[in-house]
């Protein structure tokens, strides 16, 4: 196939699916599995419902109309858009919500489609990025229940994901405090407590998360075997299920520092470089428009990533043990910008084994 390829390992993201779904079932706690990282990839998301997850989760209703035929229940991350109400409610279970007006506007869809259509009211904890703060959430609970055609299942919150806040016991247990509220308010039971993303998991690992936490989304943790808090491995499993591939298109020794005056690159900015003399530089055929040059590794540690433009990226190859050639490819590790660039690039092939 040709390059640059992301190559996918469909055993090995099976294997991080099974553990991590298998690891929050022991603590009471039903994974979402994020599908947004690869596009939601029907070959992918089938694997992760044959895995354990609870969920599918996505934050664009074109993703989730790829995997409509999978038997697993879909979720949109995202905040619905308005202009979007009657495809959400066609092709999501439950959408995560924080605005009264799109909340009357899936109302209303459901109701034309004769559905309903399940909500989890999102709850800002401090992150500020969606959200309702936690003063208003049992009064925007209420204004949720009594829309015909909606069905409020719970609460959530996101963190870590804009201002970077972690999980803790502190916000988690005021999670659980403001859907215990909505409870005593309104006479009901809550059956989703969803405390958040990848990030939360060495929260869970350290038993300290309050028991009534009941759902996580989980993106990262499964693709690449990283919890997010801190960006550590997570024991048993696997980092490469993705591999990004491309391929060495100019072989040359060559200054490492350009020759004459120095102006503005080809995305505005002034280069700065190191002279460390001459160096053997390989080209491949993959630059910023495919990918996130910054948020990738070479697998062979002694390749130095030196630069790239929109077509081309460019590596110092010199103190590789690899007599590199020509025509061979050369392996990256993905980090999740990534991942996400690649598997959206229409100019990366996919390939999955």
């Amino acid at each position: 196939m040709p390059y640059p390829k992301l190559v996918i390992d469909t055993k090995k993201l099976a294997h991080n699916t099974r553990v991590l779904a298998e690891r929050c079932a022991a603590r009471g706690v039903a994974l979402a599995a994020v599908t947004k990282v690869y596009c939601a990839f029907p070959e992918l998301a089938r694997v992760q419902a044959a895995s354990g997850v609870a969920w599918l989760a996505d934050s664009r209703l074109e993703n989730l109309a790829k995997i409509q035929d999978i038997p697993v229940p879909k979720i949109l991350l995202r905040l619905p858009m308005i202009s979007q109400a009657e495809e959400v409610v066609a092709l999501a279970d439950l959408s995560f919500n924080s605005e009264i007006a799109t909340c009357k506007a899936l109302a209303a869809a459901a109701q034309k489609q004769g559905k309903i259509h399940d909500v989890l009211l999102m709850v800002d904890l401090g992150d500020l990025r969606e959200g309702v703060w936690p003063d208003r959430a049992v009064e925007a609970a209420g204004e949720i229940l009594a829309l015909e055609g909606l069905r409020l299942r719970g609460v959530g919150v996101n963190l870590t994901c804009y201002g970077g806040v972690l999980p803790s016991v502190e916000n988690m247990t005021r999670l659980v405090e403001v859907a215990e509220a909505i409870e005593a308010r309104y006479g009901l039971s809550l059956d989703i407590i969803s405390g958040g993303n990848s990030s939360s998991l060495k929260l869970l690992a350290s038993g300290k998360m309050p028991s009534r936490i009941n759902h996580l989304r989980l993106g990262e943790s499964v693709v690449l075997g990283f919890e997010t808090a801190e960006g550590t491995r997570i024991p048993g499993t696997e980092g490469d299920a993705f591999t990004l591939a491309a391929e060495i298109v100019e072989l040359q020794t060559k200054p490492s520092v350009p020759v004459g005056e120095i102006g503005r690159d080809a995305f505005g900015q002034v280069p700065v470089f190191e002279d460390r003399g001459m160096r053997r530089r390989a080209i491949v055929a993959a630059g910023r428009q495919d990918l996130r040059i910054d948020a990738m590794s070479p697998r062979d540690d002694k390749i130095i990533i030196l630069g790239a433009s929109s077509d081309h990226m460019i590596l110092d190859v010199t103190d590789s043990s690899r007599e590199w050639q020509v025509g061979d490819a050369v392996e990256f590790d993905l980090a999740y910008g990534a991942l996400l660039a690649a598997t959206t690039s229409p100019y990366v092939t996919k390939e999955f084994i």
